[in-house]
């Protein structure tokens, strides 16, 4: 970066961005409230219609408010899925990054490698309920690829539902964006997807005789040959 870079001015819409996430994090700024008018921020903070509307753009693309035309954006509670939000972008240049998916998804495996030992030694009746219709969803969509791939998320989504902690169900979510757009690459077919619900339910019979390792075991098999499954289209093995 040259003196002239490292002088030079922050952009309008970043800093009013700035200035109205600051309110927000700091309680100033509501859940519920709304932001002020156009008028009053063109006139409040000297900047142009256009600037005001990049900055609310940035903002709602943030998580800290909800825009919808002709009305006045409304605030919102941060959340845990707000934060990860705003580290997507980051994450992002990562993936693209040497073994980024990889090291990512070994997070991924270490995750759940967890929850499903904890599943194991600590689901209730009603998680085992969960767990099991989230399975009987998943094989009737064997020969739907599509709609086995959500299915699929949803039967790992349940795993980070149980511990009822906000902060997994969020990591879920980022994760699933995150790699999205690399698994939908994927070749999909009715055969492979009966072999990942082949997996999926040796993964839930494991957690209903608590046994842990045997879970733990399973759990990472079937990520293991996801991983194989996907590397080829990623170009990204290890």
């Amino acid at each position: 970066m040259t003196s002239k870079d490292s002088g030079r001015k922050p952009r309008a819409a970043d800093q009013l961005v700035a200035y109205f996430e600051a309110k927000i994090l700091d309680g100033s700024l509501q859940a519920g409230t709304t932001l002020p008018t156009e008028r009053e921020i063109v006139q409040n903070h000297g900047v142009s219609r256009t600037v005001v509307r990049e900055a609310v753009l940035a903002l709602a693309n943030k998580g800290l408010i909800k825009a919808r035309p002709r009305f006045r954006p409304v605030v919102v509670k941060p959340g845990y899925d707000t934060a990860l939000d705003v580290v997507g972008s980051v994450v992002a240049q990562l993936l693209s990054q040497a073994d980024g998916v990889r090291n990512l998804f070994d997070i991924r495996i270490m995750m759940e490698s967890s929850l499903v030992r904890d599943a194991a030694a600590n689901a209730t009746s009603k998680d085992i309920e969960k767990l099991e219709s989230a399975l009987s969803d998943n094989e009737a969509t064997i020969d739907d690829s599509m709609r086995f791939y959500e299915t699929d998320i949803a039967f790992h989504g349940v795993l980070y539902d149980l511990p009822e902690n906000p902060v997994l169900p969020a990591i879920h979510a980022a994760y699933t964006d995150w790699l999205s757009v690399h698994w939908r690459q994927m070749p999909r077919l009715p055969e492979r997807n009966q072999a990942n619900f082949e997996a999926h339910s040796r993964i839930f019979q494991a957690i209903l005789r608590r046994n842990a390792d045997q879970a733990e075991a399973e759990l990472r098999a079937h990520l293991a040959a996801a991983w194989q499954q996907v590397s080829i289209s990623l170009d990204d093995k290890s």
